[in-house]
Parts: C-alpha cells; structure tokens; sequence
C-alpha cells in the first residue's frame, strides 16, 4: 500500500501532465448544472476525542433557536446565490448532529425544499453518536425527513475507545445500530479507525469481523492520522504512546479489505465499502466533483455563485467560530469567511484527484463533462508522468474501445485517509 508522500508526489505528476496542455487553460468554463448537494455542519459536541481536530466546541449555554435560525438563514441566502434548482442530497456532518433537535433538523429541511426541489427519495444523511441517538431520538429524526444514519462506532474494543475519548461503550454502539436498521434498513452505515497506537492486525481483525455479524450495507474505514493539536498527538509525540508503523498500518488496511470484499461489500472508493448498492451518493457527489453548498460554522463548499453574474465555481469556506458565524449570518445573511475563484485548471485537478479516489477512475464521459472537447487520452496520453506511473503499475489509461478511455489507479494506490470533510 502507497503512503502519504507517494500519494501526493502522484497528484503532482498528474497535475504536471494537465498544465503540460496548454489549451486547458485556455477552455471556455462550462455551464454549470443547476443543481447541488448540501452540506450541514453542527458544530457542537459533548467532549472533545482524543483524536479529532474537526471544527467543533462544547457547548455553554447553546442557543439552539439563534443557531436554528441561523443555519436555515444561511441556506436560503447561498441556495439562491448559487441559483440551482434541485438540492440532490443532503448530509448533516458535525461535531455531533444527533444532538440537534429533530425540530432543527426538520427545520433546514423545510428551507431547503422551499429555495429548490428536494426529492422525495433524495438522500439525507445525519451522522449519530451513540449516545446521542437512542430509539426515540433517531425515529424522531427519521419523522424530520432523515432517511441514512452514519454511526461513529469507531471501535468495538473498551481499552480503545478510552484511549480515542469515545464517550460510549461498544454495548452502546451496537444497541443504536441494532435501533438504526430497524429505522434505516439497508442506509445505516458505520465508521471504524484502524492504525492506533498500541492496536494489533488480529485485534483489528477481530473487532472487524464482530461488526460485520450486525452492520447493514455499508462501512467506512479511516486510517487514524495523528492531526497537531489534539492530545493523541502529543501523547505520541512525549513518547507515552508509540507511534503506529506503517507496515502495520498497511496489513489492517489489506486485511480489512479482504474481509469486507468476502462479506459481499464492494470498495467503490479508498475508505468506503458497500454491499446490495448502498453507496453514499452524497458522497459520490464530491468524488465526481458536483457541485456542492456548506452551511454551518467552519463548513466548506464549491459551487458558482450565479446570482452574481459569475461562472467560475468558488471554494467556500465558512468562519469557523460558531458565536461569531452567526452574527456574520444575521449581519449578512451568511457566514463566508474565504472565497476563492477556482480556474478551470484548478477544478479539472480536483475532478482529477477526487477521481481517482474511487474504483471506476475516471471515464471519458464524466470528463468530457468538465473539458469539452478534449477527452483524456488528449490530456493524458502523451504524458511522461502518465507512462511512468503506468509502468510501475499504479495507474491504467485505458482506451479500448469498450471503455471509450478510462484513467484508473489500480488497487495497489488505494490508501485510506482523513475523511473528506
């Protein structure tokens, strides 16, 4: 399994071959399509993991109306900046949004389908920590429009959900996923991090295979990375703790994806696996580069803001102090802090990246969508860095005929990551 600095040496071979082709910068931007995902951030948590650096807080005297108000303001007011007509999915991330009130919940939903269409099928995703998420609460949330649970179960094993700062047990975890199916059947999906301090292939395997007797159709894997900042870290760094090794690291990884793929479950992206076709297709949306909106403190986004006259998609990113974002939200009606015009350049290296992420690659048909008129082997095929990664056997630009062109990395590439957000 490639590490970290081979990854991104990679990214910077490919992104040498697109700025080898001087006509890309040289396209006139396509037409954007008029519809969006929609990401949620709830900045808020009962405590801080020992692992985590996402942008969250722990709350003193929350006034959960004033950030009601706020997260529905801001949607309403970027929805019609972008101008698209059709949310397609909707993923409420945090932080920890099953402390959100179903009421909060239902409430940016009904903004949502006011400002755009909202399909009665689309795909809405709260994420849920177990102890926040008993029976009644998730059928609440289920009766508030939520349609996909994704659980931080993170561990099965009590010395390592002490060491991670979990605040449940795996009684618990198991007890709100058995609850979710019930609720969610087939879009229930769990979170698991493997490569801890301390943590053995066999103990990995054995917490893996116990989850599999119970989960539904889809699981995410993250391999732990040890962000500044957060007391694992520096626990590492003190030497209290030692340092995970990567030839480990990289045994969970394989084993995890031998066990899931004899389970029935696809690995339709580095970190995600799915059986019975239970892809997150909220997530599929960043992958394939659509475009997408963020609300809520510290959230980020990527999507053109037609309202201005403009036509080149801007990357948002939201202040992140969650007192602060909303009194930028009742001054302004959002709460963006940055904004930064990407060039055509610069989003076909996303498409690129993102691409690549998942198990199908890159097609021709989806790149054509972003670079008319040049397919991938006008980009791709003459490349030095193309060829060498090709020879070492980590990357496939295939064009047969069936095919029609397809750039994909072979297995071998897969390494798994921080998620997304």
């Amino acid at each position: 399994m490639a590490g970290p600095a081979w990854r991104w040496r990679s990214r910077t071979q490919l992104a040498a071959a697109l700025r080898s082709v001087r006509a890309l910068q040289l396209q006139v931007p396509r037409a954007e399509p008029l519809q969006a995902a929609l990401y949620v951030h709830w900045p808020y948590c009962r405590k801080r993991c020992s692992y985590c650096n996402f942008n969250k807080y722990i709350p003193r005297g929350l006034d959960e109306a004033a950030m009601r108000s706020c997260l529905t303001q801001e949607a309403q007011t970027l929805i019609q900046l972008s101008q698209v007509r059709r949310i397609s999915s909707v993923f409420f991330g945090g932080g920890t949004p099953s402390l959100a009130s179903p009421h909060t919940i239902a409430a940016v939903l009904e903004t949502v389908s006011r400002c755009a269409h909202l399909a009665a099928d689309a795909e809405i995703t709260l994420e849920a920590n177990p102890t926040s998420a008993g029976a009644s609460r998730l059928a609440g949330f289920q009766a508030a429009g939520v349609n996909r649970l994704s659980i931080g179960v993170q561990s099965l094993d009590a010395a390592e959900l002490r060491l991670l700062g979990r605040d449940h047990t795996a009684e618990e975890a198991l007890g709100t996923l058995e609850e979710a199916k019930k609720l969610f059947p087939g879009r229930t999906s769990v979170d698991l991090i493997f490569g801890l301090p301390d943590q053995s292939v066999a103990s990995w395997a054995r917490g893996l295979e116990e989850l599999l007797q119970q989960c539904d159709d889809h699981v995410s894997l993250y391999q732990l990375t040890l962000e500044r900042g957060t007391s694992l870290f520096q626990q590492v760094q003190q030497g209290s703790l030692p340092a995970p090794k990567q030839e480990v690291v990289a045994e969970m990884y394989e084993s995890a994806r031998e066990v899931l793929r004899d389970a029935g479950f696809r690995q339709y992206e580095v970190s995600n696996f799915a059986r019975n076709g239970a892809l997150s297709t909220h997530n599929l949306s960043y992958w394939q580069g659509s475009q997408y909106i963020g609300i809520g403190p510290g959230a980020h986004g990527r999507f053109v803001p037609q309202a201005h006259g403009q036509s080149l998609r801007e990357a948002r990113i939201q202040t992140l102090e969650p007192d602060n974002w909303m009194k930028e939200v009742v001054a302004f009606g959002h709460g963006t802090r940055k904004r930064t015009v990407l060039s055509q350049l610069e989003l076909l290296e996303e498409v690129l990246v993102l691409g690549l992420r998942m198990d199908v690659g890159l097609t021709h048909q989806h790149w054509l969508q972003f670079a008319p008129g040049m397919s991938l082997w006008d980009v791709f095929g003459t490349s030095e860095e193309v060829k060498e990664l090709e020879a070492q056997g980590l990357l496939v630009l295939d064009t047969s005929e069936e095919s029609h062109s397809l750039l994909r990395r072979q297995p071998v590439m897969q390494s798994p990551s921080s998620r997304w957000r």
